[in-house]
């Protein structure tokens, strides 16, 4: 067996870190030898389930009527520093300076984002109210950052992007917009790929260069860090201000636009399926989202050529009837592997649902279907496959669910000081919820402060859109002021 086929030699919940980085590995999702840091090749199981991920997110904006688009991968300096407070990217930009052997006249970046090349354009598309709201966004491209810690999947120099960018008349049309953005990562995040997550207002002081508020879907991964899945930003008018995207208004007059702009985490979403529901085996998959959903493997132990054609022929059988029936199915037809190591194999890639055919089966016109998720392994009539699939995949993704569920509620906890949240982060992993004193910018100190106590805790932000209630007398859990809101501590990537 080749050594990226053997199995994981840890368990998850003793060194996370290196169960993630073995089966990153081991089931082939991704190829770290490019040479360049923070740079990865993505590998075919891995990229296809990051094209379910786009195909889910494409569906539900569209449906919301936004259009798709494609912009350069390049933007110009002078506009990416036309924003005050969004150049502040410009540490983490790429420049490209020369073609070939010459300089170049104006030197561009990668884009780390798409504020800076996308507004410069919608600035002359639009004119009129009647114009708006425009919704719009792009899909299945790349973003670079000088990220100086990289992990594949979680950080990285380019990474996968999806992003929307909507102009609005009026400002209640965005603050509605974040609202049905919160909708598309209930959709696509939670109920399709099964990953529960809290819907963050960010404080003042962490919010996105240029946004009045940010809004975020944050889940905690198994070493208790914080993984944000997404975010979407309420724009106000700072960049129609700083890109000179105005439109006539039903009076007459001339005003500024709003706008806002949505950003689900690709990369971030594929992670934290991976580290989330996976387990001591390897990966475990929504039934969805799985590149192959059945796989067949017989199950020859007998040298007699009569033997082996009747199993094969019926395993080829059931691939043909089960592709017609719109699964992604696979006949694991190698002769060099045993039943046990292709068992291995296909849980190792987090395959949902095996159908074992030997002898016995093909006499019995049954297979012995096995689930990912664990359980026994049951007898069902070939007759039956089609409702039986069905139902098992149903059954695979409420257990995925449940457990993804009760793992998060275990991650959550709460402290009244900060003696408590110390003590509580260095024995528990996950959120924190605490009291605490403001989320505007007054309260970065106490953060601060409190970042130093714990080694590297940060204020997530207040639930979205009904937040915690403060209960009567509670103190901010740092300065000891009254506290005016509940927030959420945990540690980053």
């Amino acid at each position: 067996m080749a050594e990226n086929e053997m199995g994981l030699t840890v368990k998850k919940d003793e060194d996370f870190s290196e169960w993630y980085t073995q089966i990153l590995n081991k089931a082939d999702l991704s190829d770290i030898r490019f040479g360049i840091q923070g740079f990865i090749v993505q590998k075919p199981w891995a990229y296809m389930i990051i094209r379910k991920i786009y195909d889910y997110l494409e569906k539900e904006v569209e449906m919301q009527g936004h259009l798709p688009y494609r912009f350069p991968t390049v933007v110009k300096e002078k506009d990416l520093m036309k924003e005050e407070e969004h150049a502040g990217f410009t540490p983490e930009v790429f420049w490209v300076s020369e073609a070939g052997d010459k300089k170049i006249e104006e030197r561009f970046a990668l884009r780390p984002t798409g504020e800076a090349q996308i507004y410069p354009m919608y600035s002359l598309w639009f004119r009129s109210y009647r114009d708006l709201p425009f919704l719009a966004y792009q899909s299945r491209n790349s973003v670079f950052r000088n990220e100086m810690t990289t992990r594949p999947f979680i950080r990285g120099r380019e990474f996968m992007f999806f992003e929307s960018h909507n102009v609005y008349n009026e400002h209640q049309e965005a603050l509605d917009q974040i609202k049905k953005d919160l909708e598309t990562c209930d959709e696509v995040i939670k109920k399709k790929a099964k990953i529960p997550f809290y819907y963050f207002k960010r404080p003042q002081w962490d919010k996105f260069l240029g946004a009045d508020d940010t809004f975020t879907p944050d889940t905690v991964m198994p070493d208790g860090k914080r993984n944000q899945l997404g975010s979407t930003h309420d724009l106000g008018t700072n960049f129609a201000k700083a890109y000179d995207i105005k439109i006539r208004a039903k009076d007459g007059k001339q005003q500024l636009a709003f706008q806002t702009c949505f950003g689900p985490g690709i990369w971030r979403i594929f992670a934290a399926m991976v580290g989330i529901h996976g387990d001591d085996n390897g990966l475990v998959l929504p039934f969805d989202f799985a590149p192959v959903q059945v796989v067949i493997v017989p199950i020859i132990f007998s040298k007699k050529k009569e033997l082996t054609e009747k199993v094969l022929t019926m395993c080829k059988k059931l691939e043909t009837d089960i592709r017609k029936m719109g699964y992604k199915v696979k006949l694991d037809d190698r002769d060099y592997e045993s039943p046990g190591a292709k068992y291995n194999h296909w849980e190792l890639k987090g395959v949902p649902m095996r159908l074992e055919v030997g002898p016995k089966e093909v006499d019995e016109k049954v297979v012995s279907l096995k689930l990912r998720t664990g359980g026994d392994k049951e007898k069902v009539n070939v007759s039956d496959l089609k409702k039986v699939i069905g139902s098992k995949a149903l059954e695979l993704d409420k257990e995925i669910e449940v457990r993804a569920q009760k793992y998060f509620k275990g991650n959550v906890r709460e402290a009244k000081t900060l003696k408590e949240l110390v003590k509580i982060m260095k024995e528990h992993r996950g959120f924190v919820k605490v009291p605490f004193c403001s989320v505007e910018m007054d309260g970065e100190k106490c953060e601060e402060e409190m970042k130093a106590e714990t080694q590297g805790g940060r204020v997530c932000g207040t639930l979205y859109p009904k937040e915690d209630k403060v209960a009567k007398g509670q103190k901010c859990m740092v300065c000891g002021k009254e506290a005016k809101h509940m927030v959420y501590i945990a540690k980053s990537y």
